[in-house]
């Protein structure tokens, strides 16, 4: 069966290419996304996702979903870990025998599971939502909009991203007036700082924080650091996700992990404007219309101390 849909999809793929883009009828769906471009015949109706910012995102604009890998899903999302959603491997390995026997007209990766790509894609059509972290806001937006138009959910999808517009100009409006801030992840007794430009950088591009430091290595597991260049830091806002809360993983938490004599020296901590942002939004979904919403929700409510 595995070969079988090979061939379907080594067939379509000839095909896209032999047809200009141009000539796309209007019931066809030609996709642009993170690998390329793909042109579907129709609406899909089986779609399996592997993206958890995806998963978001179509939970929020009402798209049935048939496949999802196995993954410790937030609390509104939590459905999704029951036996009404066929389990299609990890969020980073795709269970390959579970995929052929669902028969998806459309997988989505991204993120985690962007690796796979070529793998899942050798037996269905296939597209890559990865975010661009150097216009996070941006970039999610356009995934939004192309699942929009995709599955019909286009009102659906403006209104919601008027009020994320709207809470977003907020969050900046009193972010301009805040000071600088300093975003850290911590995870098994050890610490990590992010700046702009950087996995987390959207808390300074889009939601509008002044970055306390400019010089942070912007690599995935960003820049390595102690509780001594939070102190030379000196923020007068510390945002703190707790990556070990977010995967489950037992063990000291943020909040105690950063209750030292040192930390306790900044204006952030002197002022309590240290805000343990929801690990699981953060660490795991990231770009999901709804996790984007709440997130903004929550720095701004905390700026304004509300």
């Amino acid at each position: 069966m595995i070969n079988r849909r090979k061939l379907l999809n080594a067939a379509l793929g000839v095909a896209a290419m032999l047809v200009p883009l141009q000539a796309a009828s209007a019931e066809e769906f030609r996709i642009e996304h993170t690998k390329g471009e793909i042109v579907l015949p129709e609406r899909p109706k089986k779609v399996v996702v592997f993206d958890l910012a995806t998963i978001d995102t179509l939970d929020a604009l009402g798209v049935d979903i048939a496949g999802v890998p196995k993954a410790r899903f937030p609390a509104y999302l939590s459905k999704y870990n029951g036996e009404d959603y066929a389990k299609v491997g990890s969020l980073f390995e795709p269970d390959l025998e579970a995929l052929n026997a669902l028969q998806p007209d459309l997988i989505i990766v991204g993120g985690r599971s962007s690796a796979k790509y070529d793998q899942v894609a050798a037996l269905a059509p296939t597209i890559d939502l990865t975010v661009d972290q150097k216009d996070f806001v941006g970039s999610a937006k356009k995934n939004i909009d192309t699942l929009a138009r995709l599955f019909g959910k286009e009102s659906e999808a403006a209104e919601k991203l008027a009020a994320l517009d709207a809470t977003v100009a907020g969050t900046r409006e009193a972010a301009a007036k805040a000071g600088k801030g300093l975003i850290v992840l911590t995870t098994g007794g050890k610490m990590s700082a992010y700046g702009p430009g950087s996995r987390f950088g959207v808390l300074y591009s889009d939601y509008g924080i002044t970055p306390a430091r400019e010089d942070l290595k912007t690599s995935n597991h960003g820049h390595a650091a102690s509780f001594e260049l939070i102190l030379e830091t000196n923020p007068d806002w510390l945002f703190v996700i707790d990556r070990d809360a977010a995967v489950g993983r037992e063990g000291q938490s943020a909040a105690q992990y950063l209750d030292n004599e040192l930390v306790a020296q900044t204006t952030a901590w002197k002022n309590g404007q240290v805000v343990y942002l929801d690990p699981a939004r953060w660490y795991l979904i990231g770009a999901g219309l709804q996790a984007m919403q709440l997130n903004a929700d929550q720095i701004a409510k905390a700026l304004r101390k509300e």
